[in-house]
């Protein structure tokens, strides 16, 4: 049976919902389907699970939601992303299996592309491709409406940012207490760089700036201070950035204890003064920049559509670290086409000396729909073939090193990022006795810590489940027995990192000289402890 809206009961008959991939994440793009679905949005629940939920507990909740009806249309709308995918497969069998008659939308990056080569979209009645803010609602109409679409596969309509309506109000007063607020003040990119969906967008649109800062202080004057920006270039235009600086600066001024923390994704070559000068006045522990560098290596550079000026992006970050207060995030890439270890380790070490907070690690993945699959045969790409799809190898890595390399980025994320051993990293990473780089006899950072890496690896087995006082005991062996360090310089200074960071422990290498240390109040982790790890200097 079918009916009209006007006609439709007051219980929902349309779920929307995700598996994120912790409950701190809050999905963006539900909350924007949820707010462009007009008439509808009495109609519509929003349910968000994390990966770590058994499918089984997802759809005994989606169906208990909906209720146990057999003469209405039912609509669950899933949020589909390269770290759910598999998760969200059996949660569709299992939907299918259960409740035969509801309609399965999907929508998301992971669907948008190659849809007939996926086990996931096949258990869809429709399959939403692109921007959905508009086209899922008016499906849902259609479907209300007992019409039958045309089409399986839907290409998502793009409208004018100016028809969207913004997902904000949508936020909870508990998702504003708990979780990590998402806001963007435009979307798409106009770099074309082939690893990254946004390759495939013509250019940047930036909401109604007005309307958006609007958006802002509803939700500061709601009590939200931490915000994510999701833009993939949020300075590239000077004008709507420093507006947004200033927004926020505006805030500090009047309320400087409210603990304010905004992260935002930088382009590294384009800073321009208008800029700079915004980024100075914020305080210690209110800003965060993500820079993503991915290669210094401009041969990879222009091989995979990459426009970076090298020079430009390394006078930026030095500018940052010694004019401002902002909490740097650096990224690289591993295994770009035709990239070596020598090539990536020379990069490494340019953006190591620069000395940012944190230097994340990551490995190239083949997402979907991206271009990056045109270098696949020339330079030897094997990709995984189950998500994330990770490179496995390529012409000039093979799969040993690659597999090196994830220790590698793993104990980095361990000891580096994590700002729990600031000064003992430093002794890993500047002792010229370790690290050689191969074919020569000289060394770098980047090998001194792929020689521990090797060594951590040989001796523990295993790149989870080792705890700060296990990794702190490991790192003393390690100066004091390879790199040949003094153990009373090597230990007091642990002995100082480990004070820093607040740990309780007992690691067996400062046995007798730890201090007494009250125990902690348990509090809630605040979204920007680890960046004060980083600010202890």
């Amino acid at each position: 049976m079918t009916r009209s809206p006007a006609e439709a009961p007051a219980r929902p008959v349309i779920a929307l919902a995700t598996l994120n991939a912790r409950y701190i994440h809050a999905a963006l793009g539900l909350r924007y389907l949820l707010a462009n679905m007009g008439e509808l949005r009495r109609l519509t629940v929003l349910s968000e699970f994390t990966i770590a939920r058994p499918a089984s507990d997802i759809a005994d909740a989606l169906l208990a939601t909906l209720g146990d009806t057999e003469d209405e249309v039912q609509i669950i709308g899933l949020g589909v992303y390269i770290w759910n995918v598999q998760q969200t497969t059996e949660l569709m069998r299992l939907l299918r299996a259960r409740r035969p008659a509801l309609i399965l939308v999907l929508g998301g990056p992971e669907v948008s592309h190659e849809v007939e080569r996926q086990e996931i979209t096949g258990l869809a009645d429709y399959v939403i491709t692109g921007w959905g803010d508009i086209s899922f609602p008016e499906l849902c109409r259609q479907l209300l409406a007992g019409q039958v679409p045309a089409n399986r596969v839907i290409a998502g309509v793009q409208p004018a940012l100016t028809q969207i309506a913004f997902p904000y109000a949508e936020y909870s007063d508990h998702d504003l207490a708990h979780r990590l607020l998402y806001v963007e003040a435009s979307r798409g990119c106009p770099f074309k760089c082939e690893f990254c969906l946004s390759a495939l967008d013509k250019t940047a649109w930036a909401f109604p700036l007005d309307a958006f800062l609007a958006e802002l202080a509803q939700l500061y004057a709601r009590g939200a201070r931490t915000y994510k920006f999701v833009d993939r270039t949020f300075n590239l235009n000077t004008a709507i950035s420093a507006r947004i600086l200033q927004f926020f600066l505006e805030r500090i001024a009047t309320d400087p204890d409210a603990r304010l923390f905004v992260h935002f994704e930088l382009i590294p070559d384009h800073l321009p003064d208008a800029l700079k000068s915004l980024i100075a006045q914020f305080p210690a522990g209110s800003l965060q920049f993500e820079i993503g560098i991915q290669t210094f290596n401009p041969a990879v550079q222009q091989r995979i559509s990459r426009r970076q000026d090298n020079e430009k992006s390394a006078l930026n970050l030095r500018w940052l670290l010694e004019h401002s207060h902002a909490h740097l995030h650096t990224d690289l890439i591993f295994g770009l086409p035709g990239e070596t270890l020598a090539s990536f380790a020379a990069g490494f070490d340019r953006l190591y000396a620069l000395k940012p907070h944190e230097i994340q690690l990551g490995i190239l993945k083949r997402l979907r729909g991206t271009p990056i699959d045109r270098h696949s045969l020339q330079f030897g790409m094997v990709y995984a073939t189950e998500p994330p799809y990770t490179v496995l190898q390529t012409g000039s890595i093979d799969a040993d090193t690659l597999q090196r390399f994830t220790r590698f980025a793993r104990y980095w994320d361990l000891i580096a990022n994590s700002g729990r051993f600031e000064q003992s990293a430093a002794l890993l990473l500047d002792n010229t006795a370790i690290g050689t780089i191969p074919g020569t006899q000289e060394t770098s950072a980047f090998f001194r810590f792929l020689a521990f890496a090797d060594w951590l690896w040989q001796n523990k087995g295993e790149t989870g489940g080792l705890s700060p006082e296990n990794l702190l005991d490991a790192i003393f062996a390690y100066l004091t027995g390879q790199a040949g360090l003094a153990p009373a310089h090597v230990r007091q200074t642990l002995l100082a990192d480990y004070l820093a960071s607040g740990a309780r422990g007992a690691p067996e290498t400062l046995r007798g000289i730890l201090p007494y240390r009250p125990p902690l109040d348990k509090k809630t982790r605040s979204l920007a402890q680890r960046q004060d790890q980083h600010g202890r200097s």
